[in-house]
């Protein structure tokens, strides 16, 4: 062995891998339009159910669009919001803050001219945005429209009569 051999072995500590490759900048930035799209494509992917896009932008200036997606638990919410995330930082997209992580029966992603609000099914009833924002452009995913208000689902025909 030579000395440049014994060097080698004799190394002491820890040896750091190479970084992970990044991937190189498009210079382009999604917003509105084409963040909605990715949005909305991210959630159909995890069987998000009652996607729905509403425009805000002649309403107020926080955000332009707010999507609202239902899933059937916390968990399937939690993979919503992972795969959402996922998706818009593959595009380059640095989400602004998220909302309500763990057990949150709503959890909210902020990207700045999108905000994805992901909620159970009784969270979206009880809060009830589409009525507050009533107002504003809604559009309905296509995967979506068995969940139309004219297609109201038995289980909450009989939560709104017991309320009366």
């Amino acid at each position: 062995m030579t000395d440049k051999d014994q060097t080698k072995v004799k190394r002491k500590g820890t040896f750091k891998s190479a970084p992970l490759p990044v991937p190189a900048a498009t210079g382009v930035v999604l917003a509105g339009e084409e963040l909605v799209k990715v949005a909305v494509a991210a959630l159909e992917d995890v069987k998000a159910q009652d996607i729905q896009v509403i425009d805000v932008r002649e309403k107020q200036s926080i955000t332009d669009f707010m999507i609202i997606a239902t899933g059937t638990s916390n968990r399937q919410i939690g993979a919503m919001l992972d795969k959402v995330r996922e998706a818009v930082k593959a595009q380059g997209v640095k989400p602004l803050g998220e909302e309500g992580k763990g057990d949150s029966d709503w959890v909210l992603l902020d990207m700045d001219d999108v905000i994805v609000h992901m909620m159970t099914a009784s969270a979206r009833q009880f809060y009830d945005l589409e009525r507050l924002w009533a107002g504003a452009e809604q559009s309905r995913s296509a995967s979506a429209a068995h969940h139309s208000p004219e297609n109201t689902h038995e289980h909450f025909t009989k939560l709104n009569k017991d309320q009366e």
